[in-house]
Formats: structure tokens, sequence, C-alpha cells
């Protein structure tokens, strides 16, 4: 029946044609002005422009570290750029996973929010530029270039998509919180400070965070992301590569420790023995001249 306006018996002239559904794949937009409709396009160039301006900003960073460091190797300037990037992405993810929402282990396949895309072009940015460095310098292994990989793959879905991006960020931090205390590592050993007090404190939280938060949560947030239906099938399958790849870490990660722990553990025995030993020593040479006093005689 044709609609009439309020008031009035007068149909109103092209409102009923104008409200009839529509059919076909594009009904959603049939009815939203042009410039709506080209939204996703200038997102992603939009996005576009911020991954180039990012790649651009690691890189001026590395070169103007490498100026600055002369008399260090390119990998400490390089090392430099992934700590100033961690403790940067471990900031942004943490405030948007747990301030700014929405919470990815009750939200995966959510739409993403402006805040997210700004930092996954900035992270995006920064894997293209370390990879690159990577396989010029030919520094990593396969599992490593794999996780970049990976790593870059999972934050490209996430923008085409214009979702996920909750759940990408939530991955982005796990990954990210153990990387500052990785780099200090590395730092520790080239300045020649790593069997220290320092150094074990920083392996202790290296193998503590990576195991409690990249494999315990890790497994949390996978199993809410395979459970829920928004999620694309593709980036559970992305999930579920990036926590293997997470396993052959620790896997790694595990047996170093375990060769640490028994490797002090027999300094510790060798140390509390000679400090036994001495001790003894010492108990029979205080005691000698009681037992066999100088009478002059000899």
């Amino acid at each position: 029946m044709p609609a009439q306006r309020p008031g009035s018996g007068v149909p109103e002239p092209g409102l009923a044609t104008a409200r009839r559904p529509v059919q076909g794949r594009c009904a959603r937009h049939a009815c939203e002005p042009p410039e709506v409709a080209a939204r996703p396009s200038h997102a992603c160039s939009e996005a576009e422009s911020q991954v180039l301006c990012s790649l651009g900003g690691w890189l001026s960073l590395y070169i103007s570290l490498c100026r600055l460091t002369k008399h260090r190797s390119y990998e400490w300037s390089c090392r430099l750029v992934t700590f100033t990037h961690g403790v940067l992405s471990i900031g942004l993810s943490a405030y948007i996973g747990f301030i700014d929402g929405p919470w990815p282990f009750t939200h995966p396949g959510s739409p993403n929010t402006p805040l997210q895309v700004h930092v996954l072009c900035l992270t995006l940015g920064y894997f293209i530029f370390d990879l690159g460095w990577c396989i010029y310098f030919q520094s990593e292994g396969a599992l490593m270039l794999a996780h970049h990989t990976l790593s870059i793959l999972g934050i490209i879905m996430a923008l085409v998509l214009g979702e996920s991006g909750t759940e990408v960020n939530a991955v982005l931090f796990g990954s990210e919180i153990t990387n500052p205390l990785l780099q200090m590592r590395w730092f520790l050993r080239e300045t020649g400070h790593y069997h220290s007090f320092t150094g074990d404190v920083v392996d202790f939280l290296f193998v503590a965070l990576f195991t409690g938060v990249r494999i315990g949560v890790g497994a949390r947030l996978l199993y809410c992301e395979m459970v829920s239906p928004k999620p694309k099938w593709f980036v559970k399958v992305g999930g579920v590569a990036m926590y293997a790849v997470s396993w052959c870490f620790m896997v790694s990660i595990w047996r170093f420790a375990w060769r640490k722990s028994i490797k002090k553990y027999h300094a510790w025995r060798s140390r509390r023995s000679e400090e036994w030993q001495r001790k003894c020593n010492g108990h029979v040479k205080t005691h000698s001249p009681r037992l066999a006093p100088d009478n002059g005689l000899g």
C-alpha cells in the first residue's frame, strides 16, 4: 500500500519505492550515498599510507642509530629498534585490550576500532622492516622468519577485513611482552654482564612470562577464537599457526632453561663443597697447635 503523509490521506510520492527492499549482493549499500559506499576503499588507502609512514619511521630510526653508534654493529642498532617497538606495542596493545576495548576473550571477530587500526599499521611497518633486515643479513632461522611472515599476513588480513583486530591486538600483546627482556639479554651478553644476577633475573622473567602469557593465556585466547562463530575460518587457521610457532619457541626455551638450571645447580654444589672443605681445613689448622705444640726441641 502506498505510504501516506502523516495527517493526510494523500500518498507521498516516491516513498513507497524508496522503502522497497532491494535484492542482490549490494542490497546493503543500495540506499547509501556514493561517499558512504566508497568508505572501505578509502579506509584501505588510509591504512596503506599509515603502513608506509610506519615503515619509513622505523627505517629512519635505524639509520639514525647506526650513525649515532658507529662503534657498534648493525645488529646493535636493529635490536634497539626492536626494543623500542616492543615497549611501544606493549603499552598501546595493553591500553586497547584492558581499557579501550573490546575484550578479546568475549568479542573476537569484532569490527576494528580506529585505535586498533593505528597500532596494527604501526606494527605492520615494523615487521616489514625487521623481516627485510633479517633476510638481508641472514641473521635468523626459519622459525623466526615464519613468525614474522605469519604476523605480517595476520595484520594485513585484519586490516583488509576490517574485523578481528581485537584478537590480533591481543596476540600482539602476548608476543611482544617478552621481547624487551629478550633484547636486554642480548645487550647484557654483548657488554659482558650476562653472567650475573641481573642476567639470571632477566632469564627467569623471560621464561616465566613466555610460559604464562604466550602459552597459558594464549591457549585460552585460541579457545575463545575457535568456539566463537564470528571470526572467519582462515582467521582461526592463522591463530592455530601462530600458537604452533609459539610452542616451537617454547620447546627450545625450556631446553635452554633446563640446561642453565642444571649448570647452576652443579656450580652451587661445587661452591658448597669448596666452602665446606675450606671450613674443615681451617678447623684443623686452628686446632693443630694444641694437638702438636712446639716445645722448642725440634
